[in-house]
This record gives structure tokens, C-alpha cells and sequence, in this order.
């Protein structure tokens, strides 16, 4: 299972009730900080999370309302005498957009490692020791005023284990487990792959989140079956999509028909203009094209499960 938690919802400048860009993905004791505005440590305390349990930062792009946390939040893992090391990931341009914010953050108490995505992904437990094996982040290009990109995280799902074709391989009862967790056993002479004694894999879960972009198909594509995909909705009346286009940004509208091409079973709206006092106003406007739109606010969350 996945939970997530959406910890700001604010565009441009933090609100009284309303921190700048940030979600969380907590997968089986591990976690990944999509974005950092500024408030997010504090958004972060008042939703619950822990995001010392945070492994990865993933930053979309590098606009100060979806980075100005960083700083803060690097010393307060060193006050906190954090020693795990801190992957830090964006698109292109990271090591010179990060430069001035190690510089704020001055020495840690562990090592802060960038990585610019490579287009295959990454497979999170060869990345941190503990990650789910089948458990992957990749990244996608998105339309904004700068270099920008979303991400994608999927958690597969193996097939069912079937005991009686191990036991046909004289495969001992104690190695069963190494095989169930994708890895290889060697019996007598023999080696047996994970798939002489699994099922076909199974609908495993898939969340998207978007970033700052105007309306493109590379986020249509990305997101296409997902399971949840927090996406960003800037501007809320449909007439100002010329002003969210020329922006790099999108209205309700636009989002709720990205969700709808996607064929993704349910859509978070967040990024709200600071001109937006009640996002709900204009939630009919996305949920005329996609119903199961749902105008996110900080501190919400949800646990994503397989199915049955």
C-alpha cells in the first residue's frame, strides 16, 4: 500500500491556512518529498508526517515556491542528527539550482546526494537499502516557463507464489521467500528464477504528480490508468486558460480533462492562485468533464491498496 499526504496546495507565496507545493509518499517505512515550499516543514508537523523517514526529494523544477524549503529542512535533519543519506532529484540544471541552497544549509550531519533521473527511472532498492523491490520512480517531461518535470511512482505487484511448483523443484520451504521477493535461487546445480514459481504479475498501484505545466500530452501519457494523480489547477475559471497557457499552468478545467484522457481513477487538484479564497467555487468546473475530481487541501491523505 501507499499513503500519501498533500501538504500544500498554495501557488506563488504561502497563505495562513495554505503552505507552498509539497506531497509525501510513504511506501513501507520509506518515503519520497515531492517538492518543498516554503511552510512544508511546518505543514508537515501538522498533518502528522515524519519526513525524517523521507529518503527522496524530488523537485519538479526550480521556481523558489517549490524549493525555498529545502534550506530549513536540510539543517533541521542535521539538528535532528539524521546520518542516512539524502537523495535529492530534479531535471536538468540541478547541480547549479541546488549550489546556493547547500551553501544556506550550510554542513549536514549526512550526505546530500543529487541525481538527475535517468529516462529508464529508478529502482528504488538499488538506490536505498529497504525500498520495496518492485517499487520504481520515473520522471516525465511537463510544459512550464522553465525546464520542468513530473513524476511517476508505481509499486508492482508479483504474481502469486505457487508452493507446488517449488516443491516440484525440491526448492527448500527457507529459500521460498528469497524467490517471492524477486531474487534467484540455486538448488543442487540448478538455478530457479522467480518466475519458474510465480503467477502472472498483478495490478499493482501508480500515482502521479504533476508539477507546475500547462495542459501537454507527455502528462496525459504518464498519468494514463493511474490510480491517484495530484495535479496542479492554478487558475479556477475556465475563460482564463489563455492567461494559464501563457503562464505554464492550467485551469481546473484543463486539469480535470488531463485526468480524463488518462483514464486515472481519482484526481487531487492543488497549486491554487492566491486569488482562489475557496477552491470549491469552481470544483464544478472539473468535475462537469471528470467526476472524481476532488479539490485538495493541505493535510489531506489517502492509503492507495491493491486489489483483491
Amino acid at each position: 500500500m501507499i499513503d500519501i499526504t498533500l501538504l500544500g496546495t498554495a501557488a506563488l507565496f504561502p497563505l495562513p491556512k495554505r503552505a507552498l507545493t509539497a506531497a509525501y509518499l510513504f511506501c513501507g517505512g520509506h518515503g519520497i518529498l515531492f517538492d518543498c515550499g516554503e511552510g512544508t516543514q511546518t505543514a508537515a508537523r501538522r498533518a502528522g508526517v515524519s519526513l525524517m523517514k523521507a529518503d527522496i526529494i524530488a523537485l519538479t523544477h526550480y521556481h523558489g515556491d517549490h524549493v525555498f524549503g529545502l534550506p530549513g529542512l536540510f539543517q533541521t535533519f542535521s539538528n535532528l542528527e539524521r546520518t542516512e543519506p539524502l537523495y535529492v532529484i530534479g531535471p536538468a540544471g540541478l547541480q547549479k539550482a541546488m549550489e546556493p541552497i547547500l551553501k544556506l544549509a550550510w554542513q549536514t550531519s549526512y550526505e546530500i546526494k543529487l541525481i538527475e533521473i535517468p529516462p529508464e527511472g529508478l529502482k528504488l532498492c538499488e538506490l536505498v537499502k529497504g525500498w520495496a523491490y518492485e517499487a520504481k520512480l520515473s520522471a516525465f517531461p511537463t510544459e512550464h516557463r522553465i525546464v520542468s518535470q513530473g513524476y511517476c511512482f508505481t509499486l508492482g505487484r508479483a504474481g502469486k507464489f505457487q508452493p507446488d511448483k517449488a516443491q516440484a523443484l525440491n526448492i527448500p520451504i527457507t529459500q521460498w521467500s528469497v524467490l517471492q521477493k524477486g531474487n534467484s535461487v540455486q538448488v543442487g546445480d540448478k538455478i530457479i528464477l522467480p518466475n519458474q514459481v510465480m503467477g502472472a504479475p498483478r495490478k499493482g498501484l501508480k500515482f502521479i504528480f504533476s508539477g507546475d505545466t500547462t495542459f501537454c500530452e507527455s502528462l496525459i501519457d504518464a498519468a494514463t490508468g493511474a490510480d491517484l494523480m495530484i495535479c496542479e489547477a492554478t487558475f479556477g475559471e475556465n475563460e482564463q486558460e489563455e492567461v494559464a497557457n501563457r503562464h505554464g499552468h492550467m485551469t481546473f478545467r484543463q486539469a480535470a480533462e488531463t485526468a480524463k484522457r488518462a483514464d486515472v481513477k481519482q484526481l487531487w487538484l492543488a497549486h491554487y492562485s492566491h486569488k482562489i479564497i475557496d477552491p470549491r467555487e469552481y470544483l464544478p468546473n472539473a468535475t462537469a468533464i471528470f467526476e472524481n475530481t476532488i479539490c485538495g487541501k493541505d493535510g489531506m491523505s489517502t492509503t492507495l491498496h491493491f486489489e483483491d
